[in-house]
């Protein structure tokens, strides 16, 4: 696919950010045997991920605004476009050495995402999509899922933890979804998890108490897969309120109910 500029410089963006942090991740091993360190050298990796990210997303469109979870907000001389970008999502496998973790960028105009990547590097996976274009994995283009019945679908989600007192609440969801599917994976990477739906790897998503940066590219990869997106409170929206929940259009409905409650 050949895609428009910005979707070129996001691309080449998160690509340079990758090779740095293949290389942090491989010293991550190496640190384990610590009891301190790891943490610092995680936190400093995340960060320098940031950088190189803005250097050329900024370099390109300095213009542009910018939201990431490290350096925050800036509104930007051009008001109707932003860049939205998590450089590490996935922290907690990283420093412990678990090959699931991605960089996440997407670009926001009018209040509208209008592209998104979604880049694994440690198994060399370029998510990306644009709006009306369609959604690709490397030069693989993607679709969600076929299936038609829950009981035979495998979903997505996050876990409270450092006892979060949504701990509760969680269980619920889980006690109600458990029983009528096929399992139920927590794999530590919103982003990921968004863009596993788009490949059809899972059935579907859903998750509360997000950030923006989290789930910006993830939904509309997913959307341009022909995945079915909404946030969990049918009056909410996805970005501000930090819910979602997605699937493909056939199990869309039923899935959808059991994790509104």
């Amino acid at each position: 696919m050949v895609g428009s500029a910005n979707l070129n410089i996001m691309i080449k963006a998160a690509r340079r950010a990758g090779r740095g942090l293949i290389k942090d991740f491989r010293e991550v091993e190496n640190l384990q045997v610590s009891k301190k360190g790891a943490g610092d050298f995680v936190t400093r990796a995340d960060i320098q991920a940031e950088k190189i990210i803005k250097e050329e997303l900024m370099g390109a469109r300095p213009t542009y605004g910018w939201l990431a979870e490290e350096g925050g907000e800036d509104e930007g001389q051009d008001p109707t476009r932003r860049w939205i970008v998590d450089p590490l999502d996935g922290t907690t496998n990283f420093l412990h050495g678990l090959p699931h973790w991605a960089i996440s960028i997407a670009l926001e105009h009018k209040g509208q995402i209008v592209a998104g990547v979604v880049f694994d590097p440690a198994k060399d996976e370029m998510f990306f999509a644009e709006k009306g274009a369609g959604a690709w994995m490397n030069d693989m283009r993607l679709r969600v899922s076929g299936r038609h019945r829950m009981i035979e679908s495998i979903f997505a989600t996050g876990l409270p933890f450092a006892g979060r007192a949504d701990l509760p609440d969680t269980l619920r969801e889980l006690g109600r979804m458990l029983p009528v599917c096929a399992g139920v994976r927590r794999w530590g990477s919103a982003s990921l998890d968004l863009a596993y739906v788009a490949a059809g790897r899972f059935d579907g998503y859903w998750e509360r108490r997000l950030n923006s940066w989290d789930l910006a590219a993830g939904m509309l990869i997913v959307r341009e897969a022909g995945g079915m997106v909404e946030p969990l409170n049918p009056e909410g929206d996805i970005l501000a309120d930090g819910e979602i929940v997605c699937s493909n259009e056939a199990l869309f409905n039923g899935f959808a109910k059991v994790a509104r409650g």
